[in-house]
């Protein structure tokens, strides 16, 4: 077989192995060709040799008084003058093989079985290097395509680029350049699955981390991130310098620092917006470039009513409710817009369906509109101790009042159903909200919070 060391140290530089598990792999190579030719039943064992360079393989035989099978057995004499000395009946003594005479298919399975070790060592060489590596960006070169998936090479792995994970509207050709975060990283029976986005909010945010010193240093932290990829995004952004701006931090000068982050994502606009403590105040930093006029938050469901002027409607909304479909992803609220013509509108008829009730009189409906009771189911799903929390209801007035509410509620006027006139500019609608795809819990980022702009 020849001194083997020079190859083994060559092929565990190139591929990256370590050296001792291309000799286990050898080594496990030489007790399979053997078993090739002896078969299951004999015991073999294998041990590389550095002096030599040569892998040993040794068949061990039982010394017996009479020998029944040559192959798994030896005789007394036998085992004393060829083997040990001090040789007793019952020991078992290994016989060094010829290794050459194990034949070509032999040979052809201990290659195999080289090849399948090496891999394995490869595959798990490649797993631990990337498996910490989630949420880090790389390089790489466009392979192929399969499907709809994009192949990249990074270098000695692999990585599946899914569509899903792609931004819309990009194209890619075999040998183009690209940019990407490595979403996640997965043990599979064949090679380690590693998976690539640049859809995703975090890729954003590792961008402007590269590409602004202040979020490197700590100084500037991006909170938040909420994108529609390929289209807009916003990010919401806080400094732990009162010296230092954040948004301005993340523009950069003449907007370079934006502006590279632009180019990579192929045009996307981006918003950067300062993050707040305050719920409400941050929703109306999000919902920029609109002036919000008014805040009513609904803790309980998580919702809150924004109330603009008419001409500054269509600003919150954005062109296909994606201004304020992105200010719900980023904030985790339930946005609902609506106009200041329309919030009157609103206004007037449920403090009049507050006034219907029974023993309602005005000074106690404006008592309870204020406090977030506009209606008569608000009233009726109350509790006696929570109306009669505010000043000037009684115990009797409150049970008075729930009993009118319930009796509005089973017999109500007969206009109540009527379809209300209140969609007069057909080209824009009076209100508009997040809906299930936009109120989202926000794209949480280790320890970061999205904030747009």
């Amino acid at each position: 077989m020849g001194n083997l060391n020079r190859t083994i140290d060559q092929v565990a530089k190139e591929k990256g192995i370590a050296r001792d598990t291309l000799v286990e792999a050898l080594e496990a190579a030489m007790v399979s060709a053997a078993r090739k030719k002896y078969g299951s039943r004999v015991e073999l064992e294998a041990q590389y040799s550095d002096e030599t360079g040569e892998v040993e393989v040794f068949l061990f035989k039982d010394v017996v008084e009479d020998v029944e099978d040559s192959t798994t057995e030896i005789d007394l004499e036998s085992a004393r003058r060829e083997l040990d000395p001090e040789a007793e009946i019952g020991d078992q003594l290994g016989v060094k093989m010829d290794t050459e005479s194990f034949g070509r298919i032999a040979a052809q399975t201990a290659k195999q079985v080289i090849i399948q070790k090496v891999k394995d060592a490869e595959r798990e060489n490649i797993y631990a290097e990337y498996k910490d590596r989630k949420g880090d960006v790389v390089t790489g070169m466009v392979q192929r395509y399969e499907k709809r998936n994009v192949i990249v090479n990074l270098g000695r792995a692999e990585a599946i680029f899914p569509y899903t994970e792609q931004i819309p509207r990009e194209n890619y050709r075999q040998g183009d350049r690209i940019r990407a975060l490595i979403l996640d990283v997965r043990r599979t029976q064949k090679d380690p699955q590693i998976i690539l986005s640049r859809s995703n909010p975090s890729f954003l945010v590792k961008l402007f981390e590269q590409e602004v010193p202040e979020i490197a240093e700590g100084i500037v932290r991006i909170m938040c991130a909420a994108r529609e990829p390929g289209q807009r995004a916003k990010i919401g952004v806080r400094s732990s310098d009162a010296d230092v701006d954040p948004v301005g931090a993340c523009v950069g000068m003449k907007g370079s620092r934006v502006q590279a982050v632009v180019q990579e994502l192929r045009g996307e606009k981006i918003d950067i917006i300062t993050w707040h403590n305050d719920p409400a105040h941050f929703v109306c930093n999000a919902l920029q470039p609109a002036e919000i006029s008014k805040v009513i938050i609904d803790q309980d469901n998580n919702t809150m009513e924004v109330i603009v002027a008419d001409d500054q409607l269509s600003l919150a909304i954005g062109k296909k409710g994606q201004n304020v479909r992105l200010a719900a992803k980023l904030t985790g609220w339930k946005i609902d817009v609506r106009s200041e013509s329309k919030e009157e509108k609103i206004t007037g008829e449920s403090f009049e369906r507050l006034l219907s009730i029974d023993d309602m009189d005005e000074e106690t409906a404006t008592i309870l509109f204020d406090n977030g009771y506009r209606n008569p189911e608000d009233i009726a799903k109350a509790t006696l101790a929570e109306l009669t929390s505010f000043m000037g209801i009684t115990e009797e007035k409150g049970v008075q009042l729930l009993q009118g509410a319930l009796r509005y509620l089973a017999n109500p006027p007969e206009d109540e159903f009527e379809d209300p006139d209140d969609q007069e500019d057909q080209g824009l609608p009076d209100t508009a909200s997040g809906d299930d795809s936009t109120e989202g819990q926000g794209e949480q980022v280790a320890e970061k919070t999205a904030v747009q702009g």
